[in-house]
């Protein structure tokens, strides 16, 4: 029996007993637990990252930047540059928006929370110094607030498709509307 063992290990390559045999047996054993742990890490990271993707604000994490038109209280228009930066952690979100053309620049932050659909938070337009509150439903990257402070009422809508963006405003103030439209 002893010999019938002998045989079979020398005719899959390995001698009983040899201790090279421990150590690649120990090597399979250790690479093996090695990939099954990269295979949970990587699974676990991509379940994080579908994760936070799937909050109300998905798929608008990161910098924008595109061009558009505002309209001034006497009817004129400007094209503008603009450049959006979102920072999103589940279901809250910072944004600022910088826009100008030659004679006109506005700087909007503003910071939202999402709670089952109900947009809110606060904004302020540095460039003026006014700040408010803003209120709205969406979800998906797809919103509708009305931003208010004394003297400053805005509707303002904003659409996220894949890796565009439109964010429409109108206001009853200096400023009265803007069409924009960014991608990353």
């Amino acid at each position: 029996m002893g010999h019938q063992q002998g045989y079979l290990a020398a005719a899959a390559g390995r001698l009983r007993g040899n201790k090279s045999d421990t150590i690649n047996n120990t090597l399979v054993v250790t690479r093996r637990l090695l990939m099954a742990a990269a295979v949970l890490l990587t699974g676990s990271l991509v379940s994080t990252a579908s994760h936070a993707q799937a909050g109300p604000f998905a798929g608008m994490a990161g910098v924008w930047s595109g061009g558009g038109t505002v309209t001034l209280d006497d009817g004129s228009r400007e094209r503008i540059r603009c450049r959006a930066v979102y920072r999103v952690a589940g279901a809250t979100m910072n944004m600022t928006l910088t826009c100008a053309s030659d004679a006109y620049k506005f700087q909007l932050a503003a910071n939202v929370v999402d709670q089952a659909g109900v947009v809110s938070g606060t904004w302020t337009e540095t460039t003026r110094v006014i700040s408010g509150t803003l209120v709205g439903r969406g979800g998906g990257g797809n919103f509708e607030v009305t931003a208010n402070s004394a003297g400053f009422n805005a509707n303002i809508s904003l659409r996220t498709a894949g890796n565009r963006q439109s964010i429409g405003m109108r206001a009853d103030s200096q400023f009265r509307a803007a069409s924009i439209a960014l991608a990353r």
